[in-house]
């Protein structure tokens, strides 16, 4: 109840049935435009029959000249959109031509529609114009048939031109307040499109930036370290004979600067991924470790059903990393993200030449679940329950698929809940196994 009452009082937009049924039928309609025009004019000409009828049976004088003005006005409403002034200018000069003739189709109201489309799609002087036009016309239809003003209580010419005019300045006020909210709406996508690309350059540009300091750092270590141990191996290999305590104290000096700068190595690359430090090291996972990362993940509940197939004997151990850390980061996404997920499957095939990997599961689709939203594992390959985890979601899947030319996508199932899909491609000698 506290919720509701929050919720009511709020200014922020609360969608109903109502508005998505007709978000729904403005989208179908801009997507068939066309058709729906064709149903307008339709329409328009079905308001038509009861005039029509009425003349057939008691005038049959004026029945062919309303028939053919009727048509005339009606007609053109399926090329509106695409040619607003051009249709617009045609009912005009039609309507003149009726009122030259004596003529009063009940197709006139379509001159509306015109006026609509016009304001709605045209700059505000061209709308200003046509609307001009078509007061024009309610002036020289109130000064020939004032009679038209009975129904409302007047019978002068000014009653009933004040008659008229309303619709025109509904219809015209309508329209243009619909151009500039529609001018709104794209400028704020356009400036939302912007605004992305932008960003996206701008992440491109400091990961660029980022990537070739480090390149810079790991040169400048690399190449030192491998000098002096070039230099320390050289000397070690002149002195072995004659001063064999002298060598062995340089390979020792060998190897501790090798491990100085492996270490060092370890902590730029670790940059590139993380910023929390590195955990102690521990033996690359595989399809081998797969059971214990599935029994994890059973142990929060979870329903979780696993099928490997048709996978080479001797698949390459970097592409068992892979496969192993996608299913990982897929997993974790489900845990954080679907909240009333009850199962889970795993399912990866061997095929020509490639590995297919998918996870699924039946959790809800929930506001955080988006493709690339996921908090990652640490690196042992835990849930990282009580202790701060990284991870880089659907970005560092496709980075580690990319390197066995694989792609990664991620989305709402059709068949309900989320789904993880990766294809790798297998180097050849793994597929000659």
């Amino acid at each position: 109840m506290v919720a509701w009452w929050h919720a009511w009082l709020s200014d922020s937009p609360r969608p109903t049935a109502a508005s998505r049924a007709a978000s729904r039928a403005a989208a179908a309609v801009g997507r068939h435009a066309l058709a729906a025009d064709v149903l307008l004019a339709v329409v328009a000409a079905a308001g038509t029959v009861p005039q029509l009828y009425y003349h057939a049976t008691h005038s049959e004088r004026q029945f062919g000249a309303l028939v053919l003005f009727s048509a005339l006005l009606v007609v053109p409403l399926c090329w509106r959109r695409r040619f607003p002034v051009t249709t617009f200018a045609f009912a005009a000069a039609v309507a003149l031509a009726h009122w030259l003739a004596g003529v009063r189709p009940a197709a006139d109201l379509a001159l509306l529609i015109y006026l609509y489309t016009v304001a709605s799609r045209c700059p505000t002087r061209v709308a200003v114009v046509a609307g001009g036009v078509v007061e024009v016309g309610a002036l020289l239809t109130a000064v020939r048939w004032p009679e038209i003003g009975l129904w409302a209580g007047t019978g002068s010419w000014t009653g009933t031109l004040v008659l008229l005019s309303g619709p025109v300045v509904a219809v015209l006020l309508l329209g243009v307040s619909v151009r500039y909210r529609r001018g709104a709406l794209d400028a704020l996508a356009e400036r939302a499109a912007r605004l992305e690309r932008e960003r996206d350059q701008q992440a491109i540009i400091a990961a660029a930036a980022e990537r070739t300091r480090i390149a810079r750092e790991m040169h400048d270590v690399v190449a030192h370290s491998l000098s002096v141990m070039v230099t320390l191996s050289e000397g070690a290999a002149r002195k072995q004979a004659a001063e064999p305590q002298r060598a062995g104290e340089a390979m020792r000096q060998v190897a501790v600067t090798g491990r100085q700068a492996l270490a060092e190595m370890r902590r730029l690359l670790g940059v590139l991924h993380t910023e929390q430090p590195l955990d102690d090291r521990h033996p690359q996972p595989g399809l081998a470790q797969l059971d214990d990362l599935l029994d994890q993940v059973r142990s929060t509940g979870l329903t979780v059903t696993s099928a490997v197939t048709d996978l080479p004997t001797d698949l390459p151990p970097g592409a068992e990393l892979t496969v192993y850390r996608i299913v990982q980061e897929a997993l974790t996404n489900t845990l954080k993200h679907a909240s009333g997920a009850h199962r889970v499957s795993v399912t990866i095939t061997g095929g020509p030449g490639a590995v297919t990997v998918e996870v699924h599961d039946d959790g809800p689709l929930a506001a955080g679940r988006r493709p690339g939203i996921g908090d990652g594992l640490d690196g042992d390959g835990a849930f990282g329950v009580g202790r701060p985890v990284v991870g880089r979601g659907l970005a560092g899947m496709r980075e580690r698929a990319a390197v066995y030319g694989g792609e990664v996508s991620a989305g709402p199932d059709p068949r309900g809940g989320w789904r993880v899909r990766a294809r790798l491609a297998l180097p050849i000698d793994a597929v000659a196994r």
